[in-house]
């Protein structure tokens, strides 16, 4: 857990992120979607020879052309097979002024039998055991693009104020109806959990993270392989973003109007 969270110290992507990129409540219009892995960094890799980094950049891509059609505009960290590093991902998202952040990934699990989608907001502790696992995994790469100092105390501190903020609400908001969406088109559905992803901690909006299925499970692999079944689990997410937009902006009405 402790490489996990060095991000915050090695690079300063939160104090980079002061407080006029935030947008106002009332203006809902940019997403930005993080197709996680990328160039020599394949992410998970199923039994059929399927890659992560090439699955979740079909599904972002799709997602895209959704959320595009809802007059949004979509900011990707990565447009193509290349590696970006977590900080350059979350400082891509900052500059963008981005008002959501998506990261999308594919599951593994040693237990084959593993299989459904489940979504992520930052916290400092894990759900349980699985979920600070999947986080690990996914920051993984952090390991290999810098070594910082440990320092739990000073991770904590910076961590407070994120937690307590509107954005850890907002966070909590977008994955349950990322995960309900989900549930409706996978029965095997795990839940929204919460971890200390890093590549979560540098934004200065509100985020999630989605693993959308487990590429170690042959049914679902199989699936995934399929344009159909990508193209359901990017509808799925593209409309719990419309809703949450559609809150967002029926709450902003609502204060104008007090």
């Amino acid at each position: 857990m402790k490489v996990a969270l060095l991000v915050l110290l090695g690079v300063g992507i939160l104090t980079a992120a002061h407080a006029s990129d935030v947008a106002p409540d009332d203006r809902f219009d940019v997403v930005v979607i993080d197709p996680g892995h990328g160039g020599a960094d394949f992410g998970a890799r199923g039994a059929s020879g399927i890659l992560e980094k090439n699955v979740v950049m079909q599904i972002a891509r799709r997602i895209r052309t959704s959320l595009t059609a809802l007059g949004l505009r979509v900011v990707f960290t990565r447009e193509d097979d290349r590696f970006v590093t977590l900080a350059e991902r979350a400082e891509i998202a900052n500059r963008a002024q981005g008002d959501l952040f998506l990261s999308i990934h594919a599951n593994s699990a040693e237990d084959r039998e593993a299989r459904g989608p489940e979504t992520y907001f930052l916290s400092l502790k894990a759900s349980d055991e699985e979920a600070m696992r999947v986080a690990l995994t996914e920051n993984e790469v952090f390991g290999r693009e810098a070594a910082v100092p440990d320092s739990d105390d000073i991770v904590a501190g910076i961590l407070g104020d994120l937690i307590l903020s509107d954005h850890m609400r907002g966070s909590s908001e977008i994955a349950t109806a990322i995960q309900r969406n989900l549930r409706q088109l996978n029965g095997a559905s795990r839940g929204v959990k919460q971890a200390p992803f890093v590549v979560l901690m540098g934004v200065n909006m509100p985020a999630a993270l989605v693993e959308i299925g487990f590429l170690t499970n042959a049914e679902e692999a199989r699936k995934l392989r399929t344009r159909e079944y990508r193209a359901a689990i990017a509808d799925a997410v593209a409309r719990a973003v419309r809703s949450y937009r559609d809150a967002r902006q029926r709450i902003a009405g609502e204060g104008a109007a007090r």
